[in-house]
């Protein structure tokens, strides 16, 4: 994960930054509601972040509407990543808050080109905590599903 945390309240985030024009960026695409432009921290040629334009922290923030256009953009980077580099593989990774791995607090989804032996790597410990359990989270998420409908 990048070293790189951005401490700036919500409005003057380096993000909200880039959106308002206040501090340059490799813009790769834009439209009413996201921005694309070019990682800083370049893991592989054509890594590029797609973010919210109105600042949200998290998934969580964003309007339906903004969570749809995200990942319409997204796909449409990743397809012309795809075009241009020619990657093995390409990786959307999105984190929300520190504990998951956030080090910019506004909302941003990872477009990122892929190719073995890359280093990139996403691991966890699989856990298989049985049938029974997994029928106790689900009943759980639907409840909270039925909750927020």
């Amino acid at each position: 994960m990048p070293m790189f945390v951005d401490t700036s309240p919500p409005g003057q985030c380096i993000f909200c930054k880039i959106v308002a024009g206040d501090i340059p960026a490799a813009k790769v695409y834009e439209d009413a509601l996201t921005v694309a432009f070019m990682d800083i921290g370049q893991v592989n040629p054509g890594h590029v972040l797609v973010a919210s334009k109105r600042h949200a922290v998290t998934v969580l923030d964003l309007t339906p509407e903004e969570a749809a256009a995200v990942m319409q953009t997204a796909q449409r980077v990743a397809a012309a990543a795809e075009a241009a580099f020619a990657p093995d593989g390409i990786t959307l990774f999105q984190a929300n808050g520190a504990a998951g791995g956030q080090t910019v607090f506004h909302f941003h989804l990872h477009v990122l080109p892929r190719h073995a032996g890359d280093g990139v790597a996403l691991a966890w410990p699989r856990k298989e905590p049985g049938a029974q359990a997994l029928q106790t989270y689900a009943t759980q998420l639907q409840a909270a599903l039925q909750a927020t409908a």
